[in-house]
């Protein structure tokens, strides 16, 4: 073996004894530092250098410093959002109100659209005005398609009745027998031929065909028939909205009379029919028949103290002339159900306010066309008693009708006017004041 090779092998001899005693210097040393770590952190645990109280002092305004600036930053950016939502929630709710602004005018539009289809379809094609002067509304309308469906026992009276399809009708119970018994004398007197009584009972149904009237008892109706057997004055004149809509959709127009009136002329030659309705005023001069201006005056208001009002005193409900139209059955619709709903209302007043009030905000009015006839031809009462009879010229006249309505002496001051129009007795009305006692 070579000497090279000899000393290479006692290289890594001598090597190899050397690791071991350097491996365990390195693990004493290791344990001494560990050692004398424990014993300096069970010492001093905050450790050897503490901070002084300049330093503590500036850290401590550093970071207070920092937090406000983080406190301000959040305080501006909550006030910001806060900006924004108020800005957003002003914002939507003018949305909304332009929502609702442009879905009202859609409705509206809508509504006219509606409205204008209706009228085209009633009245025809468009027209195109004429020259100044000699435009003129339609206030005709057509009347509606007869329907003997609905009472077929009543259209064969009907067919045997009326004349020219219209007829004088009364409702009666026995309540006012004698004065209905007035009322078709005169009828009789004067030769007019088509009239009805609608009898509410069995007395005067027996009692009107004893007298050759002609009689029309309804097929019972517990809901009118209470009301017809022991109704008052009042509650038994409601009922005629309600009976007298079967006479106009079997295509008969009807002049409905109350029973206390008196019959001097035949009134069909003095009607125009060109409206709807034509109704008696209870007015009993030109003014209160037909219209005026009423000035109000309300001092307070200075410059503007005085405004205009239009009045007219109302229709009679217990006289009137209903054409069979869509706006005539709409109107005894109206009236028969708000007197069903509103047992304590006046017939009368209903029947003026659903003929008379305009359509406005949450109502829709009738959109009926209307007459007043003379009130010296279809006289009333008042016109009677306070003014025609103390005057010369006016007591020659001869009226269609005399309606005993503004005296409860009802059946007395019907005979008496009689003996003075029929029978020429000059004093008869003098025993009668103007008015009634109470």
């Amino acid at each position: 073996m070579s000497p090279q090779m000899i000393g290479r092998r006692d290289g890594m001899r001598n090597t190899a004894h050397s690791l071991p005693k350097s491996r365990v210097t390195i693990g004493v040393a290791i344990g001494v530092g560990i050692l004398f770590g424990c014993i300096f952190a069970f010492l001093f645990p905050h450790g050897l250098f503490l901070p002084t109280a300049s330093n503590t002092h500036h850290l401590s305004r550093s970071d207070n410093a920092q937090v406000g600036s983080a406190s301000c930053e959040s305080s501006e950016r909550v006030n910001m959002l806060k900006s924004e939502f108020v800005a957003a929630s002003e914002k939507n709710a003018e949305l909304k109100k332009q929502i609702r602004e442009l879905t009202e005018k859609v409705r509206l539009a809508e509504q006219r659209k509606d409205q204008a289809q209706k009228q085209v379809l009633v009245l025809g094609k468009q027209q195109k005005a004429g020259g100044f002067g000699t435009v003129k509304g339609l206030r005709t309308n057509p009347t509606v398609v007869p329907d003997g469906s609905v009472n077929t026992r009543l259209a064969e009276i009907l067919e045997k009745v009326a004349v020219e399809r219209e007829l004088i009708v009364a409702l009666a119970n026995s309540n006012v027998k004698d004065m209905l018994e007035v009322w078709f004398t005169n009828i009789k007197r004067v030769g007019i031929p088509n009239y009805l009584v609608v009898a509410l009972d069995e007395e005067i149904s027996r009692f009107c065909k004893s007298k050759d009237v002609p009689v029309y008892k309804r097929d019972p109706d517990e809901g009118i028939d209470s009301v017809a057997r022991t109704g008052g004055n009042h509650a038994v004149s409601g009922l005629k909205f309600r009976i007298l809509r079967e006479f106009l959709q079997l295509g008969y127009s009807v002049l409905l009379s109350d029973v206390d009136i008196v019959y001097l002329q035949n009134p069909f030659p003095y009607l125009y029919r060109d409206s709807d309705v034509e109704s008696m005023t209870d007015g009993h001069d030109n003014g209160t028949a037909y219209g005026y201006n009423d000035v109000f005056d309300e001092s307070a208001m200075g410059w503007a103290r005085y405004a205009h009002t239009m009045r007219m005193w109302v229709y009679n409900s217990g006289f009137f002339y209903i054409r069979p139209t869509i706006p005539s059955i709409e109107l005894l619709d109206r009236v028969a159900s708000r007197l069903s709903r509103e047992p304590n209302s006046w017939d009368q007043a209903v029947f003026n306010e659903e003929l008379f009030f305009p359509s406005h905000p949450g109502y829709d009015g009738l959109h009926a066309a209307r007459r007043t006839m003379d009130f010296y031809l279809f006289m009333n009462s008042k016109v009677l008693f306070k003014t025609v009879r103390r005057d010369a010229k006016l007591s020659k006249l001869k009226p269609v009708i005399v309606h005993v309505n503004y005296h409860p002496d009802k059946l007395p001051r019907m005979k008496a006017i009689v003996e003075f129009y029929v029978r020429g007795k000059q004093d008869a009305l003098e025993p009668f004041p103007n008015g009634s006692n109470w």
